[in-house]
């Protein structure tokens, strides 16, 4: 019986030991995973005042947008509704999101010229939460992600920026749209604002 009860101790052990190297390891991919994707931008926005060619604006939109799980981020925005809507509607919707939101990443370039400071990366149970602080001029803004691990890479499936995450955004004004008009009513307006963008 102590025999069993040591053998029982030592396997809890090596678990929880396990554990908490994996969830070092992952913390550790993860910020080294954000401050490569930081560097490069930054590289590419070279100093203040420079123009960008639009083959220049593209590649920036591929970094800053390229670790971003879209589907996770439209389903959340998009909460219960999504479950509710056909395949192709689901994709479209999808498309239509990450377009918006892949274009207005670029309205505002000097943002990413921010010194980034990360504040805590935790780990729970396959998923990562990044707390940062982003200090531009003498402005600082936390900003936030929520990351989980999907096909062997890192994405983020949200973003918060002072402290509004960017899912729960998009959530309130679709459902509000849902509410007053209907699903085809916020697809139509999604279309007009993608073709705008």
């Amino acid at each position: 019986m102590k025999l069993l009860k040591k053998i029982s101790t030592l396997l809890l052990t090596v678990f929880l030991m396990s554990a908490t190297v994996l969830a070092q390891q992952s913390t550790e991919e993860v910020r080294s995973l954000l401050e490569e994707r930081e560097m490069q931008i930054k590289e590419l926005l070279g100093p203040e005042g420079t123009e960008y060619t639009d083959t220049k604006r593209a590649e920036l939109k591929e970094i800053i947008n390229g670790i971003i799980d879209f589907e996770a981020m439209a389903r959340e925005a998009l909460a219960e509704t999504f479950d509710t809507i056909s395949t192709d509607q689901r994709t479209e919707f999808v498309d239509l999101f990450s377009t918006i939101v892949r274009d207005q990443s670029l309205n505002n370039l000097d943002i990413y010229r921010a010194e980034v400071t990360y504040q805590s990366i935790e780990e729970n149970e396959g998923e990562v939460r990044v707390v940062t602080l982003a200090q531009l001029k003498n402005v600082r803004t936390p900003v936030n992600y929520e990351m989980e691990m999907k096909d062997d890479e890192w994405v983020i499936t949200d973003m918060e920026i002072d402290d509004v995450s960017t899912a729960s955004s998009y959530n309130r004004q679709f459902q509000r749209i849902i509410t007053q008009r209907g699903f085809d009513s916020l697809m139509e307006s999604l279309r007009k604002r993608a073709e705008r963008e």
